[in-house]
Parts: structure tokens; sequence; C-alpha cells
């Protein structure tokens, strides 16, 4: 990559509203993310959201595909790699203490991951009151005892749990004695587990700038319709809740049964997002 090509990338992220649309793109791996749910989820008008995203291509660090009427956008990872490499390489020859850590981060990421008796898993959501809380209940059943999940909010509701989701689970017989809302820097502060995997489940949660977990878990957004903002009456809202339950348990389902010990990180992160695009509801609860 030559300088002027990796100066107008640099320029091109040095805006926040641009480098909150990249960064949510890298995180949305191949399937990317159509414009209207990048609008959505970053709270931006179309056409500021156009404007930024036309720089973004015009520096190659996106990619665009029509699909009838939408346009779908991804991360342009040829570029992307270039820009890091044209940026370690001019750090690396005379600051190696700068550039080791990440080289080493990168090839552990190669590896396949050691054979676990837990792996604990954490769903992320902005309030914390209903699918990362229901997802935290499906998983520690369904994991049996091989995963032990958590739930936390990045703005956790101050009225606790939603009463629908804690209904739902005390009828599925989940054991809801302990569930309560919390704040992700539970789970970035000393003395916190040790996360394997961190899911978020809502799209805000997914655009979020994310504390630094300990161990370097892996991560994957799983959006899920948030049944909360469900309108019509008191049986459509119930059944918002119980198709966001269907959905989560059919997604973890798939998940608690990959052979983790024999994927190597590449493979099981593209699992991952995989699973993040799996759009059934599961079978009837």
């Amino acid at each position: 990559m030559d300088k002027l090509t990796a100066t107008t990338a640099f320029f091109a992220l040095s805006q926040q509203t641009r480098l909150d649309i990249f960064r949510m793109l890298v995180q949305s791996g191949e399937p990317g993310r159509h414009a209207g749910e990048i609008a959505d989820t970053l709270e931006i008008r179309q056409n500021t959201l156009s404007n930024n995203l036309n720089i973004l291509l015009n520096a190659g660090l996106v990619n665009r595909v029509r699909e009838g009427r939408h346009i779908r956008y991804t991360a342009n990872t040829e570029t992307t790699g270039e820009l890091l490499s044209f940026l370690l390489e001019g750090c690396c020859q005379s600051r190696p203490e700068i550039c080791f850590p990440l080289i080493e981060r990168s090839s552990r990421r190669t590896e396949a991951p050691m054979a676990q008796d837990t792996y604990n898993v954490l769903f992320l959501c902005t309030g914390n009151s209903a699918r990362s809380l229901m997802a935290e209940a499906i998983m520690n059943r369904e994991g049996m005892g091989k995963f032990r999940a958590f739930s936390a909010g990045s703005l956790p509701s101050p009225d606790g749990p939603h009463p629908y989701a804690v209904e739902l689970l005390k009828n599925l017989n989940h054991n809801t004695s302990e569930i309560r809302t919390k704040d992700w820097a539970e789970f970035a502060s000393e003395g916190a587990p040790k996360l394997d995997f961190v899911f978020t489940v809502c799209d805000k949660a997914a655009a979020e700038v994310c504390p630094v977990w300990p161990g370097q878990p892996m991560s994957a957004h799983w959006g899920v319709p948030d049944p909360v903002a469900a309108q019509g009456n008191e049986a459509e809202k119930r059944l918002a809740f119980a198709d966001a339950y269907r959905m989560l348990r059919n997604r973890i389902s798939i998940f608690t049964n990959l052979p983790l010990e024999t994927l190597d990180k590449f493979s099981l992160q593209r699992q991952l997002d995989q699973i993040g695009q799996t759009r059934e509801l599961g079978v009837d609860i």
C-alpha cells in the first residue's frame, strides 16, 4: 500500500461516525449490513449515512452489493489487511516492542481452542431486561454443565428484568431465583470470570464500544428483534417474547453442538458468525 492510499484510508477513519460504521461492518463479518440496519443501529440520518459510506467506499475500506431494492455493505478485508500491514511494518522495524504483542495475539487466534471442562459465555444487550437474560437462562440449561452463561447490559434497565421475560422463563421451568439486570462493567473488572465467548443479542450493543474483556474471548453478533418494543395487545406482546426465546434457543442449540475442541479459531469464528444469521425460530415452546 502506498502512502497516498494509506493517508486516504486513515482520513476516512478519522471521523467518529465513519469509524463507528466501519467497526460495525468489521464485526458483522461476511454477511455485512444493509444501509437501513446501519442507520437504525447508529441512529443517524440516511443522507448522513450515505455521505459517510461514500467516503469509506472511495477509501477502499467498504464494499457494497445490490440485492434487489437493498444495498448490503461489508468491510473490505483486503484493504484493511494492507492498511494494518502498512502501519505495522513502519513501526515494527524500529519499535518491535509495540508489534510483538499484536503478532503473538494474532498467532494464538489461529490455534484450536484448548479443551475445557467449562466455557464461560456472556450475552450482551443494551437493557439486559429480556433477550440477554433469556439467552443466559437457555444456555445454562442447554449447555448441561459444559457452558456457564452470564448476561449484562451497556445501559441496564433501572426497572429490572421485564415481567414478560420472567413469566416466560418460569413457565418453561427455568430457574429465575437469581435473575437480575447487570452492568457489563461487572465482567471487565478484576476478579470477574474469564470469558471464552461474548455474544451481542441486540444491534445497539453490537455497535457500542465494549470494555476490554479478560482472556480475549471470541465474539459474534446474534441480533434478535426486541420483544420489549413489540406493539399490540397483551397476547401479541407475549408472542414476541416467545419468538425471541425460540430464536435464541435455536442458535444456542447449534452453538452447544459445535466441536469446539477440534475447530481452529478462524473456522470457529465463521461458524459463530453464521449462527448469527440463522433466522429460524426453532421448535415451538
